[in-house]
C-alpha cells in the first residue's frame, strides 16, 4: 500500500505535466491563428492602412503630388524619348543627299526626321542660299527654342519634389502640436494618449519623403535624357555648318 501512494503520486503528475503541456501548445496555437492575418496581409494592404491612419487631410495633398509629379514624369519620358534621334544616320543621310541633289533633298530627309536634331538641320538648310552666318544664328535660335520644348514641365516636377516632403513635414509639426496640447488638456503625460497623434505625424513625413524620392529619381533620368538631347544637338549643329561650308566650295 506504501508502494502503491508514490506510484500514485508520479501518475498524477505526469497526467499534469502533459495536460499543461497541451493547454501551452493550444496557447501557441491559437496566437499563430490569430496572427496568420496579420502576416498574410500584402504590402498594397499595409500601405493603405497607413494612409488611412495618417489622415486624409495632408496623406491626400501628398498623394496628390505624386500623381500630378509622375503624370508630368511619364509625360516628359515619352516626349523625350519620341524625341531622340539617331544622328549619327541622320548626319550620314543629310550629308549623302547634300551630295547627290544639293539642299532641297537634304531638307527632304529632314522634313522626314523626327526630333529636334533634324528641325535644327532643317532650319540650317533653309537659310543655307543667304550665308553661312545667317545658316549659324538660324541653328543657333532655333535650337535654343527645342531646348526650351525639352525642358517643358520639368520645373512642375522640381516643385512636387520639393513641396512633398515640406506637407509632410507640416504634418508632424500639427500632429506634435496636437499631441503637446492634449497633454495640457489633461495635465498627465501618458502615452497612450498622445500615441495617435505622434504616429499620425510620422506617417505623413514618411509619405512625403516616400514622394519626394519617388519623383527624384524620374527627375535626374529626364534631366540626363535632356542633357543627351542637348549635347547632341550642339554636335548636330557644329557638323552641319561644316557640311555647308564643304557644299558651299
Amino acid at each position: 500500500m506504501k508502494k502503491l501512494f508514490p506510484s500514485l503520486a508520479v501518475a498524477g503528475a505526469f497526467v499534469a505535466g502533459t495536460n499543461m503541456v497541451s493547454a501551452k501548445a493550444a496557447a501557441v496555437t491559437m496566437l499563430l491563428q490569430d496572427a496568420a492575418p496579420e502576416a498574410e496581409k500584402g504590402f498594397t494592404q499595409v500601405l493603405k492602412e497607413m494612409f488611412i491612419t495618417g489622415g486624409a487631410g495632408f496623406m491626400g495633398i501628398v498623394l496628390l503630388c505624386l500623381i500630378l509629379g509622375l503624370a508630368v514624369a511619364i509625360e516628359r519620358i515619352i516626349y523625350l524619348n519620341m524625341a531622340s534621334t539617331n544622328s549619327t544616320k541622320l548626319k550620314q543621310q543629310v550629308e549623302d543627299a547634300l551630295a547627290s541633289g544639293g539642299v532641297e533633298a537634304a531638307k527632304e530627309v529632314c522634313r522626314n526626321t523626327k526630333g529636334p536634331v533634324a528641325s535644327i538641320y532643317y532650319q540650317g538648310l533653309d537659310r543655307a542660299g543667304e550665308s553661312i552666318e545667317s545658316a549659324e544664328k538660324a541653328v543657333v535660335s532655333y535650337g535654343g527654342v527645342q531646348m526650351g520644348q525639352l525642358e517643358k514641365n520639368v520645373s512642375w516636377l522640381s516643385l512636387f519634389i520639393a513641396i512633398a516632403p515640406m506637407l509632410g513635414f507640416m504634418g508632424t509639426v500639427i500632429g506634435m502640436i496636437q499631441a503637446f496640447q492634449k497633454i495640457a488638456a489633461v495635465g498627465n503625460l501618458s502615452a497612450s494618449l498622445i500615441a495617435g497623434d505622434i504616429q499620425v505625424a510620422l506617417l505623413t513625413t514618411v509619405f512625403g519623403l516616400i514622394t519626394a524620392i519617388i519623383l527624384q529619381i524620374f527627375y535626374n533620368y529626364i534631366i540626363a535624357k535632356i542633357d543627351s538631347i542637348v549635347n547632341d544637338m550642339e554636335d548636330s549643329s557644329i557638323v552641319l555648318i561644316d557640311m555647308l561650308v564643304d557644299h558651299k566650295k
